[in-house]
């Protein structure tokens, strides 16, 4: 009795240890997050117009918790830790939607709107101040080896969609439109759409290319045929008015 006694003893004590140190690191894990998520939840709330106050930037916004996890997992990462790092970033995924490679570096003030079916490859670089929204690819084309994935400059925009594929650069203070295909460099302050996707706006002032279709002045294949049989008609005439002249 006495024996029974004693182990409900120590196993109440390791009960109360247990959840004691659980508690703990429950509220550090809170303290850290909320730490972080300052830093981001002030760039949100400046740029996001439908952001109506801190707490549900904290408590709702998807990006938000994706960033901050993935600096905690960016930092088992550094350590070498890969396990630790790519366990929280695919828990991460099933939570957010969001899968960032713990490798990638990224820069302060990343705002992730939307979220769902954002995807960062491993090499990523972005810069400070980004805004990606849903279904944007940072990601390689499977034919290079090392440095595989994009670097983003600062304050760039990639809107919803868009699939950036390749080893480049993407210059500060560029916007890249929803559903566009960047597979080259692109300079810095322009304005890039299509698939693939070609700049048409560069430091303010549009860019004239080659292919380009005028949607104004577009010619009438009927008009022209008609002035054609109206010049024939009267080079016509003429010829019947000097011949009759020289009779």
């Amino acid at each position: 009795m006495y024996n029974l006694t004693w182990i409900y003893f120590e196993w109440g004590i390791f009960l109360k240890t247990f959840l004691f140190v659980l508690l703990s690191l429950v509220i550090i894990d809170l303290l850290i997050f909320v730490f972080l998520a300052s830093k981001e939840i002030k760039c949100i709330k400046e740029r996001d117009p439908a952001a109506r106050n801190y707490f549900e930037i904290l408590l709702l916004y998807s990006g938000v918790h994706a960033v901050v996890r993935y600096r905690y997992a960016h930092f088992f990462y550094k350590l070498h830790l890969y396990f630790i790092a790519r366990f929280i970033s695919q828990t991460t995924r099933f939570f957010t939607g969001i899968e960032i490679h713990p490798g990638a570096q990224i820069g302060k003030g990343l705002f992730i709107d939307h979220g769902m079916g954002v995807v960062v490859g491993e090499t990523t670089i972005i810069g400070d101040n980004c805004t990606v929204y849903q279904g944007v690819t940072l990601g390689g084309t499977g034919k290079d080896k090392g440095k595989r994935h994009p670097t983003i400059g600062n304050n760039v925009m990639i809107g919803a969609g868009a699939k950036v594929l390749g080893p480049f650069k993407v210059g500060d203070n560029s916007k890249i439109a929803a559903n566009a295909v960047v597979l080259s460099e692109v300079p810095a302050n322009s304005t890039c759409v299509g698939v693939p996707a070609r700049v048409t706006r560069l430091n303010g002032e549009k860019v004239r290319n080659d292919c380009d279709l005028d949607q104004i002045h577009i010619p009438d294949p009927v008009s022209q045929e008609l002035c054609k049989i109206y010049r024939r008609i009267y080079e016509l005439e003429k010829l019947q008015k000097n011949k009759n002249e020289n009779q």
